[in-house]
């Protein structure tokens, strides 16, 4: 959640406190404006007003500011339209690619996360019940029917179509 009552700059300030000694506000702010242009357009308006997709750009954005080495995402496409899910996507993939960083995605669009992933694991219940690559997963038949929506000869499937996977067996333990 953004601190809707910040300004975007605010909130990004907010998200260098626990770095202010180590590293310089502004060259931390100009590596997420990089990123995410629009956030500097943005810079003066209050966060409560951002549309969704820009709240989220911001509260990555403001995590980015203390310079983690983990990022964690719970959802980030969550309400969001397509094609902003597919930028903030794009972003995360090049951020973690020109920054080094790790990045633990919770996500259930599964095209999404696995399109980014290296690796990736299919929780039911709370339990893992498949994992492996990314590329693995994706080529998976269970998984394209189950999270894909796709059959065994990647046609288009409806929701009342699909098998329920216990039925077939394959994934329990």
């Amino acid at each position: 959640m953004v601190f809707q009552h910040l300004t975007v700059d605010e909130n990004l300030e907010a998200g260098h406190y626990v770095r202010r000694r180590d590293t310089r506000l502004s060259a931390v702010r100009d590596d997420v404006f990089t990123y995410f242009p629009r956030l500097k357009q943005l810079r003066g308006n209050t966060a409560g007003y951002l549309s969704g997709g820009e709240q989220q750009m911001l509260v990555i954005g403001r995590a980015m500011m203390s310079k983690p080495r983990l990022f964690l995402l719970d959802e980030p496409s969550m309400g969001l339209a397509p094609i902003i899910v597919e930028e903030i996507f794009n972003i995360v993939k090049k951020m973690q690619g020109e920054q080094g960083n790790s990045i633990l995605l919770v996500e259930q669009n599964a095209v999404a996360a696995l399109s980014i992933a290296d690796h990736g694991y299919v929780m039911e219940n709370g339990k893992i019940v498949l994992d492996g690559p990314a590329a693995k997963l994706m080529d998976n038949p269970d998984v394209k029917e189950f999270y894909l929506g796709l059959s065994a000869v990647g046609e288009k499937k409806k929701y009342s179509e699909v098998k329920h996977y216990k039925r077939r067996k394959r994934w329990l333990v």
